[in-house]
């Protein structure tokens, strides 16, 4: 039994990571390990870049198809794609959010890691809607690229 069948938590040694010439580039990168029939970011990506052996497989992106476009993490119903481009010395992470109160563009949050856990500040960059989930942009430190995952609105 893996570790995170016991729980609940994903560490970086359960994924595929990108390099850091494709994070550079900016990829969606997948955290999704259920072997459930579930394909929407397979179809929501214009690109071909996402694919699954079959439909009970986990999501595989192919990071050189990959353009970072998005599309795909707002229709995850198990809110587990997530944006990621290091520019320079920063991290841009656009991550799927269904909590209130909703951030506004400059609000400084708290980043959080895969358990709740704080682990640094982000700016919010940007927001938009696509069904009924927010997405929202965020910068932060580079060397917290492969670690938040989520946000905590501090108001």
């Amino acid at each position: 039994m893996k570790k995170y069948e016991q729980d609940g938590v994903l560490t970086l040694d359960d994924l595929v990571l990108p390099s850091d010439k494709q994070l550079e580039k900016g990829v969606a990168f997948i955290e999704c390990v259920q072997e459930i029939p579930c394909n929407p970011c397979v179809d929501a990506c214009p690109f071909g870049a996402i694919s699954m052996k079959d439909i009970n497989a986990p999501p595989i992106v192919d990071y050189d198809k990959c353009t970072a476009c998005g599309q795909c993490v707002g229709i995850c119903p198990g809110l587990a794609i997530f944006v990621i481009k290091v520019v320079d010395d920063k991290v841009l992470i656009t991550l799927p959010y269904e909590f209130y109160p909703v951030p506004e563009v400059g609000d400084s949050v708290q980043a959080l890691d895969r358990k709740g856990e704080t682990v640094g500040v982000a700016v919010v960059r940007k927001i938009r809607k696509k069904n009924k989930t927010m997405i929202i942009t965020i910068e932060s430190s580079k060397n917290l690229a492969m670690e938040i995952r989520n946000i905590r609105v501090k108001k």
